[in-house]
């Protein structure tokens, strides 16, 4: 293919944002790597796309017009446009369907659209002008057209020439509106470490285009995606004084303090949620559930506290994986109390605490060996039908027998035995430490053949425990060890 060359129009000479010798040598771009639809793939393509599109893909261009005729197709709009939208893949073989399309009716302005889209996507940019300069003596062009181009050259690297492009607009007879500025600003920061570049173009335009909410949120999420916690301030500041403020501009206001919270601003995030709660903008509950994960990954309870104040008092609801997260944090920073009225607020707002939830509080009442806390949450998890886990149990029986509530800790134990809570060898091996500890030695041992009846593990460490305290307290003692670590090793062997 030579280019829009082939296409029966004659251009008028309206100048192209390529102005050197060197931008023109670059205009033989390598086709980018870039998966587009294909008929192949695509449901609901007709019949008569079909056929077109197995021609461009698998013709060559000499051929391509001959075996077009023969298939007596008589390409409409609606057809050359849906066999133009599977076509991107094979650039030069669409020019050809194109032209050979073109010669029995004009072309439609959406089939001129796709074409100009066509060849930018794929960096063909010398025809793509041509095509353009068609459209213009055709009456066809729109701003849709530039937003295209806009885009193209953006994705290959070549964001002056987006910029040269927009200034080129009014001489192809389209004005330059906010339309045009914003889809230029949100193809630039679609770019990786962009936004500098846009917020360049932003500051020459404003001046005779003013911005709307719209630009503000396309620099503010660039700034978002380059963490530049500076720059979005400024920005922000200037949307405020520019547009004021309102509910539909959330996705701006998102954006702004998500920079803020991942950029560790949690101070300032929660005084503008302050000023945006006075001024009825708060952002929804998705921005909530984002700042409060950051929040608890970086183990910050005070600001979560805060930051949930705000939101449960602007009447957001949270959901379970909410309160867990914050629950989790609170724990995790031994705040007890406010892990506990949390918990009764859950079932208020529709979320009902589940097994992990309690298992959050009650680890945390082991740790800081709450002992009548515990043994009374204990029980509360137990008529809520959420046990305890395995490993908390254990922990659970441990403190128990060692901080005088020796009762519980049994407790404990026979329930998991009862309700089958495994394994059960951890809170085995601790209810026979902690019952030896205090020298309550029969009962250790009426346990211990209760265990041993249950082939559970009792551990050779344990056992060595268990032989020191028996020993120390005479031959009679001796002989009960004895005879229990004959069974034992009976069990072992088994």
């Amino acid at each position: 293919m030579q280019g829009m060359a082939e296409i029966p129009y004659s251009y008028p000479a309206v100048a192209v944002p390529v102005t050197s010798v060197a931008m023109k040598q670059q205009q033989q771009e390598v086709k980018p790597q870039v998966s587009y639809p294909s008929y192949v793939d695509e449901r609901g393509v007709s019949t008569s796309a079909r056929v077109l599109c197995e021609i461009l893909a698998n013709s060559t261009l000499h051929e391509l017009e001959a075996a077009l005729k023969t298939t007596g197709v008589q390409p409409s709009s609606e057809l050359v446009e849906e066999v133009l939208k599977l076509s991107y893949g094979y650039p030069s073989a669409a020019i050809k369907f194109f032209k050979w399309a073109g010669l029995g009716s004009k072309h439609s302005s959406f089939s001129w659209n796709l074409m100009v889209d066509l060849l930018g996507k794929n960096g063909i940019f010398e025809p793509m002008w041509d095509a353009v300069r068609s459209m213009k003596q055709e009456s066809l062009l729109s701003v849709a057209t530039f937003v295209s181009i806009f885009g193209s050259y953006c994705s290959a690297g070549r964001f002056s020439e987006a910029v040269m492009t927009f200034d080129v607009m009014e001489r192809y007879g389209i004005q330059p509106d906010i339309v045009a500025v914003n889809s230029l600003l949100s193809a630039i920061c679609k770019e990786d470490n962009q936004t500098l570049r846009a917020l360049d173009f932003f500051e020459k335009i404003k001046g005779k285009i003013p911005p709307n909410a719209d630009t503000f949120a396309i620099l503010l999420e660039g700034w978002e995606k380059e963490g530049d916690v500076m720059r979005a301030k400024k920005t922000f500041g200037e949307m405020v004084i520019k547009v004021g403020w309102s509910q539909q501009y959330m996705s701006a206001y998102d954006a702004f303090l998500n920079t803020l919270i991942r950029g560790s601003m949690a101070d300032e995030v929660i005084t503008f949620l302050q000023v945006m709660k006075s001024k009825t903008c708060l952002p929804g509950l998705k921005f909530f559930t984002n700042a409060l994960d950051i929040l608890v990954k970086n183990n910050d309870s005070a600001h979560a506290i805060s930051l949930w104040g705000i939101m449960v008092g602007s009447g957001l609801v949270p959901n379970v994986i909410m309160y867990n997260a914050m629950i989790g944090l609170l724990c995790n920073n031994n705040a007890i109390a406010d892990a506990l009225r949390l918990l009764d607020e859950m079932v208020f707002h529709g979320a009902f605490p589940e097994s992990l939830t309690y298992n959050m509080i009650f680890q945390c009442l082991i740790k800081n060996k709450k002992v009548p806390e515990a043994g009374r949450f204990f029980f509360e998890m137990v008529k809520n039908e959420s046990p305890p886990t395995p490993s908390n149990c254990a922990a659970a029986i441990t403190m128990f027998l060692h901080n005088d509530d020796p009762e519980t800790g049994v407790e404990i134990w026979e329930f998991m035995v009862k309700e089958h809570i495994l394994p059960l060898d951890d809170s085995s091996n601790a209810l026979l430490i902690g019952l030896c500890d205090l020298g309550r030695l029969t009962e250790m041992r009426r346990f211990a053949d209760k265990i041993l009846d249950k082939r559970i593990n009792i551990y050779e460490s344990t056992m060595g425990k268990l032989k020191v305290s028996f020993y120390r307290e005479g031959r009679s003692t001796r002989e009960l060890y004895e005879d229990l670590e004959r069974k034992w090793k009976s069990s072992q062997a088994t």
